[in-house]
């Protein structure tokens, strides 16, 4: 599914048109829809997201938000990610690379959701 696959979906079941989205967003009212064949910058997928209340790492396809997650959830998954991503992250006392340390992002993002859904 693309950015704009996504994006469409989550402003549907949430009752929003993209026009909406983009105008909430700050972006210029047809933008999303360039998405269908142009990569958007992430300061707007950012704006985007805030809006429908997702991450931006759901939109971008890295993780599969569920359905019955909501703003306060994916909130809690921002603290927890904040929490635990804090400070350096290192193995055998190198950093770990851009890559890696997403890779560990997205583990954990996993792991949030399995949790979350018990509590």
């Amino acid at each position: 599914m693309t950015i704009f696959e996504r994006t469409k979906e989550i402003s549907k079941k949430k009752g929003y048109s993209l026009q909406k989205v983009a105008k909430d967003a700050g972006l210029g009212i047809n933008s999303i829809y360039k998405w269908k064949t142009q990569n958007p910058q992430i300061d707007k997928v950012e704006s985007v997201a805030k809006v429908l209340g997702v991450t931006v790492d759901y939109l971008l396809g890295k993780n599969e938000t569920p359905d019955w997650a909501n703003e306060n959830d994916t909130k809690d998954l921002e603290t927890f990610l904040e929490r635990n991503l804090e400070g350096g992250m290192t193995y055998g006392g190198e950093d770990l690379t851009e890559e890696e340390k997403q890779q560990v992002k997205l583990a954990m993002t996993t792991i949030f959701w399995k949790r979350h859904k018990h509590d």
